[in-house]
């Protein structure tokens, strides 16, 4: 397969043994992301509120890999890596000490089973955009041709109060 590019999407909420905290977890993830390509842009690590059950609150950031690995052995080797790093299957939005999702293919979209992209999600989670818009801006939505820094926007610009209005042709 021809060299592709990725957005990968990082996550920690748990402390890990050697690591640390969840900032220096996925500080560490970012640095090992090397042995699935090259690792060609990383985003500061921002802090976010855990959704459903996990709890603690998140560490995330992103990552822009080039590689020779098609989508399903991303995936592998990206199960790989949080495997190394202790994760352990469990559930659904639980804690974790690490969580690597591929958000973004430059192949534009693939679907098999267990793998989605773009990742289902990602257009309504700000600790996702954020990260990505900070290194890849421009890319677009294979489905919805919407730019990464469109996507965040959207989900995070102030909406206007709605202030009631007369109905047209009423009293």
């Amino acid at each position: 397969m021809p060299v592709t590019s990725y957005l990968v999407a990082i996550g920690s909420n748990r402390r890990h043994h050697r690591h640390g905290l969840p900032g220096d977890v996925v500080a560490a993830a970012m640095v090992a992301l090397s042995t699935v390509g090259e690792v060609e842009r990383r985003s500061t690590i921002i802090r976010s509120a855990a959704m459903g059950p996990a709890g603690r609150d998140f560490a995330n950031a992103a990552v822009l890999v080039r590689s020779s690995l098609d989508p399903p052995a991303m995936l592998c080797g990206l199960k790989r890596l949080e495997g190394q790093f202790g994760r352990r299957r469990g559930r659904r939005w639980g804690q974790r000490v690490l969580d690597l999702d591929i958000i973004f293919w430059s192949g534009g979209t693939w679907q098999s089973p267990g793998l989605f992209v773009p990742h289902p999600g990602a257009a309504a989670r700000a600790f996702v955009l954020q990260p990505l818009s900070e290194i890849a801006a421009q890319w677009r939505h294979p489905v919805s041709g919407l730019s990464v820094r469109h996507l965040y926007r959207r989900l995070t610009a102030p909406r206007p109060k709605h202030r009631g209005r007369a109905c047209p042709g009423g009293s």
